[in-house]
């Protein structure tokens, strides 16, 4: 049953093709993905496409990628996953926090509507902003430039690092990025933000004005603010944001609390 959402908004300038999709391993993911969009448009359940696929289709990179990012609001993960189970495929919900998957054989495809560590909800607003393109024969909405690096901004694993994608996508699309709406995405993890466009200015010297002089001020000025300020007492582990497992020895043999913090775990009682 389609969900009450309102629809999918699709921007006036029309569908356009990509600048580049990514490459599937061998012609049965092809069709795999071709058949998956199609029935994802026929179900009328709002979705959008991102990651490698809307990182493709922005900057003209082709890797190759085993899968398709499908976001959508979180009332609407379960419709997709019941959806796609009506027609015989193998559903399965990684993690109910976040993270669905819906197979066929070993072939499958993500459907995510938020992120592993609860700061990034997919909603309207990402509808609303929402641009569609063309992939193969269907026309599909694809996450806005401005969702998709902060959708890529936490993932820093071990073995899967998005930062390039960000870079890329601040360098092929900085006119279309949203930045004071990025901001306030990050507002309570600004420095990430700062990370990630230092990472920019060091990678691009020559490209620096593509990130806004205002938004550099901005953020490091909250540095020098922050500078003059005494340390902070609960002592928390906030690299368990990017990753639960690499950052497991902090909370587990070095004091840190977890992410949400611990009120009795102070910088005062150390011992």
């Amino acid at each position: 049953m389609p969900s009450a959402s309102p629809p999918q908004q699709k921007s006036p300038r029309g569908a356009r093709p990509p600048l580049a999709l990514p490459r599937l391993a061998d012609e049965e993911a092809e069709a795999f993905v071709a058949t998956a969009i199609a029935e994802l448009v026929r179900s009328k359940i709002p979705f959008l496409v991102a990651g490698t696929f809307a990182v493709s289709a922005y900057t003209g990179i082709s890797r190759l990628t085993k899968d398709l990012d499908v976001f959508c609001k979180a009332g609407d993960y379960t419709r997709i996953l019941n959806h796609f189970k009506s027609l015989g495929y193998t559903v399965e919900i990684e993690d109910d926090r976040w993270l669905g998957k819906v197979y066929k054989g070993k072939l499958f495809f993500d459907v995510i509507f938020s992120s592993p560590n609860g700061t990034m909800q997919v909603n309207d607003v990402w509808f609303e902003h929402a641009l569609p393109i063309k992939i193969n024969a269907a026309t599909v909405p694809i996450v806005a430039p401005t969702e998709l690096v902060w959708s890529k901004s936490f993932i820093q694993l071990r073995d899967r690092y998005d930062g390039a994608d960000v870079a890329h996508m601040i360098l092929k699309t900085h006119d279309q990025i949203d930045w004071r709406r990025l901001l306030e995405y990050m507002e309570a993890h600004w420095e990430v933000l700062l990370i990630h466009l230092l990472n920019f200015r060091w990678i691009y010297p020559s490209e620096r004005d593509r990130v806004p002089s205002w938004l550099m001020d901005e953020l490091l000025g909250r540095v020098a603010a922050q500078r003059d300020l005494p340390l902070p007492q609960t002592k928390i582990c906030r690299g368990r944001m990017y990753s639960r497992r690499d950052y497991e020895i902090d909370v587990t043999e070095w004091g840190f609390a977890d992410v949400g913090g611990d009120v009795e775990m102070r910088t005062g009682n150390k011992e």
